[in-house]
């Protein structure tokens, strides 16, 4: 009866989007409890070690505090809202990709079923006319645009899931990603747009407390089903979205808010595969390093948490860049994509040169040393 009151309320004040932020924000302080205890009952549990930034073990399984707390606003926003076969289609296939993940972080899938699963999610985008149009209406353009889009969604849905590697940092980069999103298309009147935005960047926020505290490590993780989750859902929502006034606006604004995954997953992969490290789809989703734009941020000395907020920073950066051009015509918008680009190149640089300086510094200091306090020679026996 709450819920309806509350439903009413906002409904009959024109606040729709508000109460759809709300309630899946409330929702995760019930749920998030609930599932970190059946996590920690059935063993879904994350070891520290490796590459991995967390000291002690914690349990996965989060995103499922996400999908169903997302689930049940949508549920209940379909009562004001009819919603079409495409909106259908992403959560069908963003259901598809969580119960992967899922029994991923149980029983760790190979790399094999994992690429399966997640092309036929892709699947059931095309299936139902979810694709990325802006080629020519041609044999060459349909097959052009099926391609791109199983690129997009593929690597929008891994970024995701490599940005899972701090506190707080995949959850809060999509909860911002979302809501510049849901902004946009609160904006442009697209009521559909802004309630699939809105309940994801509402269910974030409500997340965050429990997966990025300022003093204490986080409670409970993603896991490989929510940031999965997340990242399939963001790219369905950069393909469906009216974003501008023509098509290369269309295409730059997604790309302009996806900012900060697209630009660590394209270094990461073109650094790892020139240096031949990776050398397959399947060697692409198992690698792991610390050679992420996080990583390079926190070995600068600022830290993981100071690292999580400068990308929350420019996350925010970016989105505001894309409010912007929103209005903007043709080429003159496409032109902002080399200039993040540039931007971000400049950023690359600067963080590897400053990591050069404090290791040849370390070097230095380490031979200084060496020099100030040699090792006495061991004398021989009979000498």
């Amino acid at each position: 009866m709450l819920v309806a009151d509350v439903k009413a309320l906002f409904q009959d004040h024109e606040l729709l989007w508000a109460y759809v932020g709300i309630m899946a924000t409330a929702l995760m302080f019930t749920l998030v409890p609930v599932v970190h205890a059946v996590a920690v009952r059935i063993g879904a549990i994350d070891d520290p070690g490796g590459c991995k930034t967390h000291e002690s073990p914690t349990p996965l399984m989060g995103g499922g505090a996400i999908f169903l707390g997302y689930a049940f606003v949508m549920v209940l926003g379909r009562g004001i809202l009819n919603f079409s076969v495409e909106l259908k289609a992403v959560a069908l296939g963003g259901t598809l990709v969580f119960v992967i993940g899922v029994l991923d972080d149980i029983w760790g899938l190979t790399a094999r079923i994992r690429l399966v699963a997640q092309l036929l999610a892709v699947g059931i985008l095309i299936k139902y006319g979810v694709v990325l149009s802006f080629l020519p209406e041609t044999w060459w353009g349909d097959l052009g645009e099926i391609l791109i889009t199983i690129i997009w969604v593929a690597g929008i849905t891994n970024a995701l899931n490599f940005l899972d590697e701090m506190d707080g940092l995949a959850c809060g980069s999509a909860r911002m990603n979302a809501l510049f999103f849901g902004l946009v298309a609160l904006q442009t009147d697209q009521s559909f747009m802004m309630l699939l935005s809105l309940a994801l960047a509402g269910s974030c926020l409500g997340f965050l407390p429990f997966n990025f505290r300022r003093l204490t490590p986080a409670r409970i993780f993603l896991g490989d089903g929510g940031s999965n989750l997340l990242g399939f859902t963001l790219a369905g929502i950069g393909i469906l979205g009216d974003w501008g006034t023509d098509n290369l606006v269309g295409l730059a604004l997604p790309i302009l808010i996806l900012g900060v995954p697209i630009f660590d997953t394209t270094q990461t992969t073109i650094v790892r595969v020139g240096t031949g490290k990776v050398r397959s789809f399947g060697q692409w989703l198992r690698y792991t390093g610390r050679d992420h734009f996080h990583h390079r941020l926190s070995d600068l000395g600022i830290g993981n948490r100071k690292a999580v907020l400068v990308i929350y920073l420019v996350s925010i950066w970016l989105g505001l860049e894309a409010l912007v051009l929103k209005h903007a015509w043709g080429i003159d918008a496409f032109f902002s994509i080399p200039q993040v680009g540039i931007v971000f190149a400049l950023i690359g640089l600067l963080m590897v040169f400053v990591q050069n300086r404090y290791e040849r510094l370390a070097e230095l200091r380490g031979s200084r040393t060496q020099k100030a306090n040699p090792v006495a020679p061991t004398r021989l026996e009979g000498a």
